[in-house]
């Protein structure tokens, strides 16, 4: 079953995003806290959505898929631009990885949005396997860059 996280979600929405880290071995980066998950996507202006994957025979959460709104300038519409998709090792083989994409490719055609995009790890050949074989294409030619911390801070604290 995949549902729309609710406010009594957050703490285990929080806790996968915890093991996400750790598996991407970035849990130094992990700093987060469940109130700041809180804030974006119940606040007062929601930035982001998140969708949880339940299994169906314990009720037990699996996965999660957390997004927000992009904007596309040659299409002229929105998108969904997928941050993170994890489903929890012990559960995956079990569908919940593409029934949480499924969800998305669903909301993206009710509401005429034509993409959805997310990044994946050049690493991570088990996901990239499991999203070529939905049918996703690599963007090859594209190369993604972020500022961060200390250059963040360098261009944008001078005013």
């Amino acid at each position: 079953m995949i549902r729309a996280v609710t406010p009594a979600d957050v703490p285990v929405l929080h806790a996968m995003v915890r093991e996400l880290a750790v598996y991407e071995k970035s849990e130094d980066e992990m700093r987060a806290s469940e109130a700041q998950f809180h804030e974006a996507l119940f606040g007062e202006r929601p930035a982001a959505f998140a969708h949880l994957a339940v299994d169906d025979t314990t009720g037990e959460p699996a996965g999660f898929a957390l997004w927000f709104l992009a904007f596309s300038t040659w299409r002229g519409v929105h998108g969904i631009y997928l941050e993170d998709l994890y489903v929890r090792p012990g559960r995956r083989g079990a569908g919940h990885g593409k029934a949480l994409l499924t969800e998305l490719a669903r909301i993206c055609v009710d509401r005429g949005y034509q993409r959805l995009e997310w990044s994946v790890l050049d690493w991570n050949e088990p996901a990239i396997g499991f999203y070529r074989a939905l049918g996703a294409l690599p963007q090859d030619e594209w190369t993604v860059f972020r500022l961060t911390d200390d250059a963040l801070t360098a261009l944008g604290g001078d005013r």
